[in-house]
């Protein structure tokens, strides 16, 4: 039997600042239960930003982008 295939979940993130650090924005969307741990899933190659891996904990996310982590997308929005 072959693995399962979990759908693609996509989060829309109002952001309300012209950027978010890269760690702070899994927290705040719910992909991290902390700050820590969104460095974490970094520091592990786990992220994504605009379909390249991203290895800085505290890359400056602004509107128009797309975060990825295992099964979740998140679309940064402008509000």
């Amino acid at each position: 039997m072959g693995a399962t295939i979990r759908p693609m979940e996509t989060i829309d993130f109002v952001l309300n600042r012209q950027h978010i650090e890269l760690c702070q924005l899994l927290k705040l969307a719910g992909i991290a239960p902390s700050g820590g741990t969104g460095k974490h899933l970094v520091a592990a190659g786990e992220v994504s930003v605009d379909g390249r891996p991203e290895s800085r904990k505290t890359d400056k996310i602004r509107a128009g982008q797309t975060v990825r982590c295992g099964n979740v997308a998140i679309r940064v929005k402008a509000p």
